[in-house]
């Protein structure tokens, strides 16, 4: 098996059904790795945002990344909701981080660091949650549990040193969006041809 196979196991239906409707709609993981890698552009192509233009920005991203988590989960239908609790949830935190910003868009840098900071930390734990849960139905899991530590590492991160200057925590959510959007893109192409091999 190469390693870029999914392989069903037939002695987990329930995480089976999970990746069934994963991989059948892999587009929206497409779509959550592009949306993060457009924001990671952005950041690169205005290093000299306002504040005020961080937040907005982050903040649609933030939305847009949780309606397409839920609509993930949702379109899930067919598999038990047990395993897929774990992607509502991440889609529910981005959409509450990223309306909070819209809410309070006057954000003194430190509190939107440690929002994003804690969004971060809350999803990287929930990706590695569903590699886990995932495990033995794919080979090399570890794009997604890698997907989560990448999360869980720069919410940490910007948690210990928030003091660091505006120029660098640009460029840092940048990178992590990028990043991030990358492992999407190449999870939701992996699923796609698992999709095409049934």
């Amino acid at each position: 098996m190469t390693s870029t196979q999914i392989h069903m196991g037939p002695e987990t239906p329930i995480v089976g059904s999970l990746l069934r409707s994963l991989a059948k709609n892999w587009w929206l993981l497409l779509l959550r790795g592009l949306a993060a890698i457009a924001f990671g552009v952005l950041a690169f192509i205005w290093p000299d945002l306002t504040l005020l233009s961080l937040t907005l920005i982050w903040g649609i991203y933030a939305i847009s990344d949780g309606i397409l988590a839920l609509a993930t989960a949702i379109a899930g239908g067919h598999a038990p909701s047990s395993t897929r609790w774990w992607l509502a949830l991440v889609g529910v935190c981005g959409i509450l981080a990223g309306v909070g910003t819209f809410l309070m868009p006057g954000l003194t840098a430190l509190v939107l660091l440690m929002i994003i900071a804690s969004w971060a930390i809350i999803i990287g734990v929930l990706q590695i949650w569903g590699a886990i849960q995932l495990r033995k139905e794919i080979d090399n899991e570890w794009i997604l549990i890698l997907s989560g530590l990448l999360s869980l590492a720069f919410g940490i991160l910007v948690m210990v040193m928030p003091g660091a200057g505006a120029l660098s925590v640009v460029w840092t959510i940048g990178w992590f969006a990028v990043l991030i959007g990358c492992m999407y893109v190449g999870l939701a192409i992996r699923l796609r041809k698992f999709m095409l091999q049934r």
